[in-house]
């Protein structure tokens, strides 16, 4: 028997969108009974079938035949029932052939509305069931269009929101721009599936390291926390399940080549590389780099609070600018690290005013440092040249007002002011 192109139809639409073709015909059957109960009743019994093969569409009022008619929609007489069934019986069902012809037009619009309807629910589902269990996972797409803030991204078969609170703040995208990021939720809407992507997650670091770092997909090299703030800078809390393993020199690659990777996808994101140690101690020091810290003392375990000492020199560099770096080594950490300066080995004859103006007067003779310059250094700890000369460019540029390029030039200078006093000094 020659399937029917409604069949045919069926059987596609099941191939290219796995929507089965039994599914379809059940909906069908149930928009033609709908339309067929506005006709014959409301309360009427109606059955109704397709032949899987032809598309032959059979349906059925079911009446039971009784002596007296109470409800004509339920019940039929018995010499009306056996005008289609000779032997009926009071009691018995009987089954009357619904006009089916006269309703065809209107079942046939139900029908496709129904169809269309039950289609986009079952693609619905169908993406939701495909992206649910890939949250956590890497995406890449395309910027689509702007929702105000929020940037709509084409990932393929849907499309995803990445919201303003998960995007780089340092980042500007463009129409037609790649994105990538990880799905962090995929939630159910009236549209379809609301896949959430993120950039700012800790998660998307986490992501980025497995991909690039082969030691942690082999479960070698661990990673147990992440800390950022998306675009400036991250902590990193690594460990070695190998001995023979440097966990920090793994995720920093050959000559940086990995974690300059990384450090490119956030847009120069720093990502400090901490190393875990069982010692709390020696863990909340390793906390604070790429700042030296001289001691910590644990000052309520119980609830997790440490103080750390750290010299003058060290101390913005422990805070970081506007406290960031304290603020992400407690959050990387879950204690509440209060840093502090150690006391100086011998107090001055000079009093404190007198020092700092001394020290703003021999740092403004460095080329570039203006008066404010030179105080911010002075209150920082850099008192000198000589001090300035042996500074980390990161220690500088911590600090309110100091920028990269400035950062190396006050260094160089410093470096130059010095190397032209050692001939001084000799003689």
């Amino acid at each position: 028997m020659a399937k029917s192109e409604l069949v045919l139809a069926l059987e596609q639409l099941e191939r290219e969108k796995g929507i089965k073709k039994d599914d379809i015909l059940k909906m069908i059957e149930g928009a033609v009974v709908s339309s067929l109960r506005k006709h014959v009743g409301k309360t009427t019994v109606i059955e109704a079938s397709i032949d899987p093969d032809t598309a032959e569409f059979r349906a059925n009022v079911v009446k039971k035949v009784a002596e007296a008619v109470a409800d004509p929609e339920l019940e039929i007489s018995l010499a009306e029932a056996r005008r289609y069934k000779k032997d009926a019986a009071i009691g018995e069902d009987v089954r009357l052939p619904a006009p089916v012809t006269d309703f065809a037009r209107i079942a046939a619009q139900t029908a496709k509305q129904v169809l269309a309807q039950k289609i986009r629910e079952v693609e619905r589902d169908t993406l939701y069931d495909e992206f649910k269990p890939k949250e956590g996972e890497v995406v890449t797409g395309s910027v689509h269009r702007f929702l105000e803030r929020n940037i709509v991204v084409d990932i393929g078969k849907t499309e995803a929101i990445l919201p303003v609170r998960e995007q780089i703040r340092r980042e500007r995208y463009n129409v037609g721009g790649n994105v990538r990021a990880v799905i962090l939720r995929v939630d159910k809407a009236q549209r379809g599936p609301q896949v959430v992507i993120s950039r700012a997650a800790p998660l998307f670091l986490r992501r980025l390291f497995e991909l690039e770092v082969p030691e942690i997909g082999e479960k070698i090299v661990e990673i147990l926390e992440v800390a950022r703030d998306p675009g400036f800078r991250a902590k990193v809390l690594v460990r070695s399940n190998d001995p023979k393993v440097d966990p920090v020199g793994s995720c920093v690659g050959l000559r940086g080549s990995r974690i300059r990777s990384i450090m490119n996808e956030l847009a120069g994101e720093r990502i400090d590389l901490i190393l875990f140690d069982e010692d709390i101690p020696k863990f909340l020091a390793n906390s604070l780099a790429p700042a030296k810290v001289a001691s910590v003392r644990v000052l309520d375990a119980e609830n997790k609070r440490a103080e750390a000492l750290v010299s003058q020199e060290q101390l913005s560099l422990a805070i970081g600018k506007d406290g960031q770096n304290v603020r992400l080594a407690c959050r990387l950490t879950g204690w509440e690290i209060e840093v502090r300066c150690e006391a100086p080995a011998q107090a001055g004859a000079a009093s404190g005013d007198d020092r700092g103006s001394v020290s703003v007067e021999a740092l403004s003779v460095l080329e570039g440092v203006g008066a404010k310059t030179a105080e911010i250094l002075a209150r920082a700890g850099f008192a000198d040249p000589a001090r300035l000369a042996e500074a980390d460019p990161e220690a500088l540029t911590s600090l309110e007002g100091i920028g990269e390029k400035t950062a190396a030039k006050i260094i160089a200078s410093a470096k130059k002011y010095m190397s032209g006093q050692a001939p001084q000094e000799q003689r």
